[in-house]
């Protein structure tokens, strides 16, 4: 298992495993939502060498992103709606423990649960207007 927890403040080699394994992980979580291909990107932006940078699944109705950014409360998963994938600012902010990305299907029920889509829903922007 990866440790999510591992700063990748100053530790460029964590950094690219820190990517990479988010990388992957939120590509799973795509499959496992169910999500068509061609209705999200992912991607990632490494920022500055102080911070772990965001890994992001941007689907036409769901922004989730995947970072260090909320290490002292055990977060580090953003959820939440979207109208497309030009809305970058979404619906209200959901978040959940970076650990979970280790139980795919746990995450994938709980971006369900916050936001209404996967597998057996529409997956239609204009359903999960905010």
């Amino acid at each position: 298992m990866f440790d999510w927890t591992k700063s990748c403040s100053y530790d460029a080699q964590q950094k690219r495993r820190f990517h990479s394994a988010a990388r992957s992980r939120l590509k799973k979580l795509a499959a496992e939502l169910g999500l068509p291909p061609g209705s999200f990107d992912i991607r990632s932006n490494r920022a500055g060498i102080a911070v772990s940078g965001e890994v992001t699944l941007h689907h036409t109705a769901v922004y989730i992103q995947v970072g260090q950014f909320g290490m002292a409360s055990g977060h580090g998963i953003l959820i939440r709606t979207c109208k497309g994938r030009k809305d970058y600012t979404g619906g209200a902010n959901h978040f959940v423990a970076l650990a979970m990305l280790d139980d795919i299907p746990a995450l994938a029920a709980a971006v369900r649960a916050i936001t209404g889509i996967g597998r057996d829903t529409v997956h239609s922007p204009d359903r999960h207007a905010a």
